[in-house]
């Protein structure tokens, strides 16, 4: 096996983030990885760890025989290896580089209180993106904001108007860091999301070119509207490749679950960047945290709700973060064309 060299800046900045996460003398750290994915993260952060006086270890399980599916998250090779699971559950951070999104094996260790930290983009990323403690009060402001709102509306310059009607769903927020037990984020993130009320999603969100298909990393060339009733698409138009292409990707999935409307929010982390997918070489590596977190966007999609404790388990899922558009919680104006509208909001320096 390949020597791993430990990179001294990547240490600084790994225990940094630990230090946010509050690990302290006494906790125990715990990496979880497949197969031969990020060995030099697995080393680094059970370094950092150790290095803040906690107990660590690597669970390291084999990748063979996995399925990757684009765009399917709560497939992954832990399903199963209780042994693994069980060990995990003990810990009281848990990295995870593996994957654990939407299953069942996350939320049982959840629920024996191990907060976890879900890694997933290249170094450079982790350091643009890197979380403070301002960026988690303006994410956590908004998760308080939509948990008492009844609707949501978004327009656009573009034609977007649609009607989320919320209650039924809890509202999640992503920061970057988890310092609280039982508690995910995801490093880096910047975000708050929840679900819309079984079937109460109606209108037009009309896709503008600029705007970004996550599944596909790349932007929207030509508009794409899409015909919402009752929390489900039900028609697209749109000239360009875009509508066709959005289209005959969810019908190569055969389940008209895939056809719902999914998680609704807005990104809050004044660190991303919406030209990254055009700028970057290094785009393969990337898992579009910028997108998804960029200040100011609608974070707008399609397919399950699991996450948020439903029942739509479908595989079929597309990210779509909208630039420029106007939301507002019930009468509060979150969003004016892509600024935010309430100066508690706004990010102190930008």
């Amino acid at each position: 096996m390949a020597k791993t060299v430990v990179d001294v800046e990547m240490l600084d900045v790994f225990k940094a983030e630990l230090e946010l996460c509050k690990v302290k003398k006494g906790e125990v750290v715990a990496v979880l990885s497949g197969g031969d994915d990020h060995p030099e993260y697995a080393q680094t952060f059970m370094l950092a760890a150790q290095s803040l006086g906690a107990t660590t270890f690597h669970v390291n399980v084999p990748k063979y025989g996995q399925q990757k599916i684009a765009g399917v998250q709560g497939r992954h090779a832990l399903t199963g290896n209780q042994p693994a699971i069980d060990t995990l559950k003990r810990a009281d951070l848990v990295i995870d580089l593996l994957g654990l999104l939407f299953s069942a094996e996350q939320a049982e260790i959840q629920a024996a209180g191990a907060r976890i930290l879900r890694v997933m983009e290249p170094f450079h990323i982790l350091k643009q993106m890197f979380p403070t403690e301002d960026l988690r009060r303006r994410t956590e402001l908004s998760r308080t904001m939509l948990q008492a709102a009844k609707t949501m509306r978004i327009t656009s310059p573009g034609g977007t108007d649609v009607t989320y009607g919320l209650s039924q769903y809890p509202v999640i927020s992503e920061y970057g860091y988890t310092d609280e037990p039982g508690r995910w984020d995801h490093w880096p993130s910047g975000f708050a999301f929840t679900q819309a009320t079984d079937g109460e999603v109606n209108g037009t969100v009309v896709l503008m070119p600029g705007d970004i298909l996550c599944a596909f990393k790349r932007y929207v060339q030509a508009p794409v509207t899409l015909e919402i009733k009752k929390g489900y698409i039900v028609d697209i138009q749109g000239d360009g490749p875009d509508a066709l292409l959005i289209k005959k990707y969810i019908d190569s999935f055969g389940d008209p679950r895939g056809w719902a409307i999914s998680h609704i929010g807005w990104g809050s982390n004044e660190r991303a960047k919406w030209h990254h997918i055009a700028s970057t070489s290094q785009l393969a590596s990337e898992h579009i945290m910028n997108a998804l977190a960029f200040y100011g966007n609608v974070l707008f999609s399609t397919g399950p709700n699991t996450e948020l404790g439903g029942t739509n388990d479908t595989p079929c899922h597309l990210d779509i973060p909208l630039q420029g558009c106007s939301l507002w919680l019930d009468d509060i104006h979150i969003l004016d064309k892509g600024e935010f509208a309430l100066p508690e909001l706004r990010a102190s320096r930008r």
